[in-house]
């Protein structure tokens, strides 16, 4: 009798904190509900309007809402024989690829020069933000107009030929400084080498200056501090900066048309051109194999370094 009584407040026990449990706070959700509302809305339906879009079928004048993979099969007709050279997917795709390392390869660098300038070399802290305000006033500008500025200094005419001339360093004008790769890159690095600075800046900025006094007083060299001290603790935004001009570079269509003459491939220009001809079906196929290969390389650039923690 005795064990029974001393069961029942032992149980009572056992059974309360299962019933005074916290419950989980809605308050959270319903503050995140607009925004979950308005990704649903403008982002994940049109997505899968895109991939339902791309199984469809079309003939010159109109859309044919049926399942076939004659989208998918015609972009990688070809694509097996090697010895020919690939399909024509392939060699745009290639072309793509080496626009987005040619950009990737100076725009890092470059951004990651000017935001160390700006995190450890400017020492007012007004200044420095002024300075990194100045940075970013090429956004009260249209990218058009920025690209489009270009073409009067490089032209056969422009500014860079006549100086060129001018110094004897060339007997005719130069015609692969405009409409050719190089200004398509040229105009890629003007564009988006400050998303790369953003991201830099604020990884450097949250780095304790007591680890780099600690290398200095260990005897490291100012390369050495920034290579074994500073680049580790900067790759969380370099990796977000690369991510954005990779993505920036493979979907871009504007810049490759206007500054490489309509002669430079790439996948954006190709959806562009497949949408004008009232392709949507063959353009939603390129457009869904694109978004697949660039989350495939975002994925293997997040596993080199957790840039959760810079988010």
């Amino acid at each position: 009798m005795t064990a029974q009584v001393e069961s029942v407040p032992l149980a009572a026990e056992q059974a309360a904190p299962a019933a005074s449990a916290p419950r989980v706070p809605r308050a959270p959700l319903w503050q995140a509900a607009p925004l979950g509302l308005v990704l649903l809305l403008f982002f994940v339906l049109p997505l899968l309007a895109t991939a339902v879009v791309s199984f469809w079928d079309y003939t010159e004048y109109s859309l044919v809402p049926d399942i076939t993979l004659r989208n998918y099969r015609e972009m990688f007709e070809g694509c097996a024989d090697v010895s020919a050279g690939g399909c024509t997917t392939l060699r745009t795709y290639l072309s793509t690829f080496r626009l987005c390392a040619e950009v990737a390869l100076v725009t890092v660098p470059l951004g990651f020069l000017v935001a160390y300038f700006l995190a450890f070399h400017v020492r007012g802290e007004g200044v420095r933000m002024a300075l990194f305000l100045l940075c970013t006033a090429p956004f009260l500008t249209s990218n058009v107009i920025r690209m489009v500025s270009w073409i009067p200094l490089l032209g056969r005419e422009g500014v860079v030929n006549q100086a060129l001339l001018a110094l004897r360093v060339v007997q005719q004008p130069q015609d692969w400084l405009l409409f050719s790769e190089f200004s398509v890159v040229l105009a890629f690095i003007h564009l988006y080498t400050l998303f790369v600075v953003v991201p830099v800046f604020n990884s450097l900025m949250r780095i304790d200056r007591r680890l780099i006094e600690a290398a200095r007083d260990a005897g490291a060299s100012a390369w050495q501090t920034l290579w074994h001290v500073v680049i580790p603790l900067a790759k969380p935004g370099i990796v977000i900066g690369a991510i954005f001009v990779i993505v920036l570079v493979m979907g871009d269509f504007v810049t490759i048309g206007v500054m490489g003459g309509q002669q430079i491939a790439s996948v954006g220009k190709v959806i562009q051109v497949q949408m004008s001809y009232l392709q949507f079906p063959a353009a939603a196929a390129q457009a869904m194999v694109l978004l697949a290969l660039v989350l495939l390389m975002i994925a293997v650039l997040t596993k080199l370094v957790d840039i959760r923690r810079e988010l």
